[in-house]
Formats: structure tokens, sequence, C-alpha cells
């Protein structure tokens, strides 16, 4: 199975399968079948891309329902350190966080279910990401959690006084001071 629990209900790594020779490589990023097969059926509406350099960190970002969006993020070319935050009340890893290393070179995806903060930091000299949203972008919705919130422990891979960060995101709330109305289901 290309899908990878993580020990947080609904958080998958993808990881396709890539095939390779002489030429270079292939490999389905996306199939709707694949993800279908193992349960998932994601009405994906919106790709986003973004390209950084090194030390930029973006994050920890939401949408509030209704406007919750699932990610399917990947690296088309660099280096990140993907972080994500549960904040779906009542699950039982309310507040956990889970970092991984997607890269052009691993492929590997994480797929981010609703009810997540998600941010990046760029560990390369540049990043090019890419991802998969299942509900269009409404500024009106958008909430986020501080990138160092202390009772996070998110290691981003950088030095904290490299990070590029922006503005709006400095000014965000703590994981316990942040609204949210998310709600784990089973």
């Amino acid at each position: 199975m290309p899908f990878t629990e993580t020990g947080i209900p609904g958080l998958l790594v993808y990881e396709p399968k890539v095939f390779n020779d002489n030429r270079g490589y292939f490999f389905e990023s996306y199939s709707a079948r694949a993800f279908e097969e193992y349960g998932l059926n994601l009405p994906f509406v919106q790709d986003n891309q973004a390209r950084s350099t090194f030390g930029v960190l973006r994050g920890l970002h939401y949408q509030l329902e209704p406007y919750a969006q699932t990610k399917l993020i990947r690296v088309l070319e660099g280096r990140i350190i993907d972080a994500v935050v549960d904040i779906r009340k009542g699950s039982p890893t309310y507040g956990k966080s889970f970092a991984i290393e997607l890269s052009a070179e691993n492929k590997l995806q994480l797929l981010v279910p609703k009810g997540f903060a998600h941010g990046y930091s760029v560990i390369s000299p540049t990043a090019e990401v890419m991802y998969k949203c299942d509900n269009f972008y409404h500024k009106a919705s958008e909430g986020g959690i501080i990138y160092n919130d202390p009772a996070l422990k998110i290691d981003w891979g950088i030095n904290p006084e490299e990070a590029l960060v922006s503005e709006k995101d400095m000014v965000l709330p703590t994981l316990e001071n942040c609204t949210h109305n998310f709600v784990f289901n089973k």
C-alpha cells in the first residue's frame, strides 16, 4: 500500500510508486483510484504552488469550517520540513504535532485532513511546494497558530534566528489561545 499511518488519526504519508530507468523517472503523483482503494474520496478542487528560499517558514495555517481544507502536499524542487498540529476537539492526539521531510528526491507526500494547522520551512537553497485542496480558499475563514509555540515542540530544521516569517504569521496566537471549530470524528 502506498499509504503509511503516522500515529495521528487521518494523517497519512503517501509514497507513490516511482519507475526509474536510464532516461529518468516516471510516477503518478496523484491517482484518485489509489486513494479510493484506501477508502479516501477526496474531490480536490484547487492546486496551490509556492516557491521560497532557504529559511522561509510558512504557517501554521488552517481555514475554519465550513471552509476547512484537506491538503495533499508535495515538493517539486528542494526540501522542506512539513509540520502539522491536530486541533480537532476530542481527538486522542489533540495538540500533538507531526513533522516530516518532504523533498523532490524522496517524492513523499503528506495528506493533511481537515482539523489540522499546517506549515513548512525551507531547508534547501530554494523549494517549490505544491498542494491539492478539497475546498477553495476563503480569506474570512483563515486561522493560525504561532510557529514557535513552545507547547508544540516543532523542530523546523533551521536556526530560529534565520527563519523568514511573514508579519501576519508572527502575530498568530498559541494553540491554547487560537480559535477553531474542529471536532474529531472517528
